[in-house]
C-alpha cells in the first residue's frame, strides 16, 4: 500500500514576511491521518484553524492567501505557496502549520528553506492509504486574448507532471529560459525546481508599497529586476529561475486542492488567481476527477512511491 506521509517530529523557524515585513515564527507538527495541511493562527486569543483547499483561498494578488471559508473578513494566512509546493515535492499530506503573524515567513524566497525544515524534522509513512486526485479528462481556464491571453489547463496522465511557458517581454527575462517541464517521476523536485526564487521588478516597488505590498523584500529573498538586468550580486541559481519559479508557484497552488495529483498541468502566463480558478473549475466538473489510491504500490506512478533522500 502507498502510504500516507506526516512529520516525525516538529520543527521551527522564524522570519520575515514578503509583502508584510513582520516577524514571524513558524511551527511544523505532526498530523494524524486524513489530517491534510492545517494551518493554525497561534497569535490570536483564540487560535483559528484554517485547512487548506480551494474554497478556503480569499486572495490571490501578488501570493496565495487563505482564511477559514474563503471568508475576505476571516483571519488569514498570506503567501502560502512556496510551504505548499514543498509539502507537495516531499509528498507529505498531513501537516499542522502554527504561524505567529498574517503572513508565512518567505525565508529565502524559494521553497528550498522549506524542503530542509521538512526534511530534517524527517517524513514518516502512516497506516493509511495515500489519496490522489486523478484527472480524468482535460479543464481549462482562459482569460483575455492576443498579447493578453493566459491559460492553465489540467489533462489525464498517470503521474503528475508540469509545464510553464512566461512571456515578460523584458531584456534580463528574456536572455533566459522561457519555458521548462518538470515531471516528478524523472526529475528531482529538490534539485530541480526548489532553489528557484521569487523575482520582482524595481519599477513595481513603489507601486506595490503604496498598496502595503513587498514590504520584507530584498535582495536576500528575491531576485531583483531593473529596467535591464538582474541587480543580485550572484545572479541566478538557474538558467531559467524565473519561469522555474513560477512551476514552483503552481505546485504550492494546485496542492490547495488537497490531495497530490495525477495529471499533466500546461500554462501560459498563469498566476495564483488563475491556478485557483483551474482547481475550482475541475472540482466543479465532477465527471472530470476521481479520488483514487493504490494498494499495489507497483502500480503507482513513478517517482510517486520512494521517499525524499534525506539532504
Amino acid at each position: 500500500m502507498l502510504q500516507q506521509r506526516t512529520l516525525k517530529s516538529l520543527t521551527r523557524a522564524v522570519g520575515v514576511g514578503l509583502h508584510s515585513g513582520q516577524r514571524v515564527e513558524l511551527t511544523l507538527r505532526p498530523a494524524a491521518p486524513n489530517t491534510g495541511i492545517v494551518f493554525r493562527r497561534v497569535d490570536l486569543a483564540q487560535p483559528v484553524d484554517i485547512p487548506v483547499r480551494p474554497e478556503s483561498v480569499c486572495d490571490c494578488r501578488m501570493a496565495t492567501t487563505i482564511s477559514p471559508g474563503g471568508d475576505p473578513g476571516a483571519p488569514k494566512v498570506n503567501t502560502i505557496e512556496h510551504l505548499m509546493s514543498a509539502c507537495a515535492g516531499l509528498g507529505l499530506d498531513n501537516l499542522y502549520v502554527d504561524i505567529t503573524a498574517e503572513e508565512v515567513p518567505i525565508l529565502d524566497g524559494s521553497s528550498a528553506a522549506f524542503v530542509y525544515l521538512l526534511q530534517s524534522a524527517g517524513i514518516e509513512l502512516q497506516k493509511a492509504p495515500k489519496k490522489f486526485l486523478r484527472v480524468t479528462r482535460p479543464v481549462e481556464v482562459r482569460d483575455g486574448e492576443g498579447r493578453t491571453l493566459k491559460w492553465a489547463r489540467l489533462e489525464p496522465y498517470h503521474g503528475y507532471k508540469l509545464a510553464f511557458e512566461i512571456d515578460f517581454d523584458h531584456p534580463a527575462v528574456d536572455q533566459t529560459g522561457q519555458r521548462v517541464e518538470f515531471d516528478f517521476g524523472a526529475g528531482q523536485y529538490k534539485r530541480d525546481i526548489a532553489r528557484a526564487r521569487t523575482f520582482g521588478f524595481t519599477k513595481d516597488v513603489e507601486m506595490m508599497r503604496s498598496r502595503g505590498l513587498g514590504l520584507g523584500a530584498s535582495m536576500d529573498n528575491a531576485i531583483v529586476v531593473d529596467d535591464y538586468r538582474v541587480l543580485n550580486a550572484d545572479g541566478l541559481r538557474y538558467d531559467d529561475e524565473f519561469v522555474k519559479h513560477k512551476i514552483l508557484d503552481a505546485i504550492g497552488d494546485l496542492y490547495v486542492v488537497g490531495y497530490p495529483l495525477l495529471a499533466a498541468y500546461t500554462a501560459y502566463k498563469s498566476g495564483h488567481a488563475m491556478n485557483n480558478q483551474l482547481l475550482r473549475a475541475l472540482l466543479a466538473e465532477k465527471d472530470a476527477w476521481e479520488i483514487v489510491s493504490f494498494e499495489d504500490e507497483a502500480k503507482a506512478p513513478r517517482g510517486l512511491a520512494e521517499l525524499a533522500p534525506a539532504w
